[in-house]
């Protein structure tokens, strides 16, 4: 009986070694998520678009979202103007550093391990804020959340009681975590 690894010791190339390198994979996987965007915008930006742990590193000017927008575990730092989201906006675990000015997320925002370090002014959030593991250190003072807002393991969380945000904050509809 000729054992497999006999075999691939045997040939002369390996059918182990990839036919194509790492970065002409990524190269090709940023394509793809590319058309993925341009087909989800030409398709009316109906429900969800998810983009998690993808290689993007931005998104398009101006783009709606109908549903979720899925962008955790991706190298996104900035978002563009215009951006509006229905649902849900996840920017988990990126290296996203600021928000634009007029950006609208109609579900949750979820900034937890970012390292962004301030909110942008007038920002509306129509559910739940999470800021958890990062170093943001203020909030704006018209800032609206219709949710919960969770500021565990912050410079905030450490300086002020939930009491004491919920009075800076009026616009925070929901319970504060610290």
């Amino acid at each position: 009986m000729i054992k497999l690894l006999d075999i691939l010791r045997e040939s002369e190339e390996s059918i182990l070694v990839p036919r194509r390198s790492r970065e002409e994979r990524e190269k090709n996987h940023l394509i793809a998520v590319q058309k993925k965007i341009k087909q989800y915008i030409a398709g009316g930006s109906k429900g969800d678009l998810d983009l998690a742990h993808t290689p993007i590193t931005t998104i398009p000017q101006g783009l709606k979202v109908g549903g979720d927008l899925w962008l955790s575990g991706t190298k996104i730092t900035s978002l563009p103007q215009g951006l509006e989201v229905r649902g849900y906006l996840d920017l988990s675990n990126t290296k996203i550093t600021t928000l634009p000015q007029d950006l609208k997320v109609g579900g949750s925002l979820n900034l937890y391990d970012t390292p962004i370090t301030s909110l942008p002014q007038d920002l509306e959030v129509g559910a739940s804020l999470w800021l958890v593991n990062t170093p943001i250190t203020s909030l704006p003072k018209d800032l609206e959340v219709r949710g919960s807002l969770n500021l565990s393991n912050t410079p905030i969380s450490k300086k002020y009681t939930k009491e004491q945000i919920k009075q800076m904050y009026p616009g925070i509809e929901g319970e504060v975590f610290v």
